[in-house]
């Protein structure tokens, strides 16, 4: 394989550690619409806390990557991956917006013989149906012909250490032959674990939708499974522990689901399937499941401060994490959000702290103010530990639960004894 120079297009959790990837062993330049993300990440501040600032300014020092709001930056590029959000609008389909936008932008540099390869997460046949088209249209070229492309799962766990872009096994695709082995030799140059050459784009585009609606439908079971032994008034962590003890017993836990991929991408294959005139009922019923945990975890809140006679209109409550997962900054879909405003409806008063969300993004995009600091736990009427971050272990609960304060903690986090109810 020749070698090539590469432009990742947009720098989030995904983009910014493949272009990190490629630079150690190509020339790449990093291209995204956000001004202030690229000033950050010349200073090298990587606010996802994936990349380091040392990485960040060896790659920048060794002119290996450059940075750019730029579209004109990426001209001299010969392959072009696009790693924009997939979002879903308010009516659950999917919003292809920001991914057909970068596709506009890539047509207005795209030459004869380049590749663009497609990361983002999008439902069967999206690449050629919806991408390809715009790629033709803005560039006046023709499709494999003048150009090709690619399809490549992202497989990013954002705040993961250990299963990180080059140790997980990645999926890759081409929309002829030679492109597929030209695209999968790139990928293997990078990925340590490997990669998977599969026939065609959409095959490649499909084996993503299913990874995540599986993991949604194994953990819509669990909450319900959680639902169904509250009203049984039985411990449901200390049932999944004695059924764990089977061999072949697959260890999911109940929870919010939110998330960039988890709690959005089943839904890009529900609206494929329905184009295709079938209606996916288990899929959608685990996402019926999944979006009402929120309300659940704040009702069961409010009910177990009323078994202990604690006034509800005017209570106060501290909701420990407000990211979509444990140490982590990334805060995209988290269904934290559906409890504190679920709390607010019973008139409760809900204030919240988590170390890693930024602020200035929290208030930005849910109109909500957390605290600067770690707070004092007196009093509070409750406290619902909502995400799993390694500092919440090291507060006190002992003294504000012998104050008569809930504890109700929806990780199975603390140790059973400080809490009054578990998810």
């Amino acid at each position: 394989m020749k070698t090539q120079k590469i432009a990742v297009i947009g720098l989030g959790y995904v983009g910014l550690p493949l272009a990190v990837a490629f630079a150690g062993k190509y020339s790449v330049v990093g291209y995204d619409i956000d001004t202030k993300r690229i000033d950050e990440l010349k200073k090298c501040h990587d606010v996802t806390r994936e990349i380091s600032g040392i990485e960040l300014k060896n790659l920048l020092s060794s002119k290996q990557l450059l940075l750019s709001d730029k579209i004109e930056d990426v001209k001299s590029c010969q392959i072009f991956i696009i790693t924009v959000p997939t979002p879903i609008n308010r009516f659950k389909a999917p919003d292809l917006e920001p991914l057909l936008t970068a596709t506009r932008s890539v047509a207005s540099v795209l030459k004869k013989g380049d590749i663009v390869v497609y990361e983002s997460t999008v439902y069967p046949g999206c690449t050629e149906e919806e991408c390809v088209p715009v790629l033709e249209k803005y560039s006046g070229l023709t499709y494999n012909i003048d150009f090709f492309c690619g399809y490549s799962p992202e497989r990013i766990n954002p705040g993961d250490k250990v299963n990180t872009l080059i140790t997980i096994k990645k999926v890759t695709s081409g929309s002829t032959p030679e492109v597929a082995e030209e695209i999968d030799l790139l990928y293997r140059s990078i990925i340590r674990a490997g990669t998977y050459k599969t026939s065609s784009i959409k095959v490649a585009e499909a084996s993503k939708a299913i990874e995540n609606a599986q993991r949604d439908l194994n953990i819509s079971f669990m909450n319900e499974l959680a639902l169904i032994f509250d009203r049984m008034d039985i411990d449901t962590t200390e049932i999944l522990e004695a059924a764990a003890t089977k061999w072949n017993f697959l260890k999911f836990k109940p929870g919010l689901v939110g998330g960039h991929c988890i709690g959005v991408d089943p839904y890009y294959l529900t609206h494929k399937a329905q184009q295709s005139g079938y209606n996916p009922q288990v899929i959608l019923s685990g996402r019926t499941v999944n979006d009402g945990m929120g309300a659940f975890v704040a009702r069961k809140a409010v009910k177990l401060m009323i078994r202990k006679d604690i006034k509800i209109m005017g209570a106060k409550a501290l909701v420990l994490g407000f990211t979509f997962k444990e140490n982590c900054p990334d805060t995209r879909n988290t269904k934290v959000i559906d409890v504190i405003n679920e709390l607010k409806e019973f008139g409760v008063e809900a204030d919240v702290y988590d170390p890693y969300a930024s602020k200035e993004t929290v208030k930005e995009e849910f109109g909500l103010s957390i605290m600067d600091s770690t707070p004092d736990l007196s009093g509070y009427n409750a406290i619902i530990v909502a995400v799993a971050h390694d500092e919440f272990l090291t507060m006190d609960f002992s003294k504000i639960k012998q104050e008569g304060a809930v504890i109700f903690d929806t990780k199975s986090f603390l140790k059973k004894e400080l809490v009054d109810a578990r998810l």
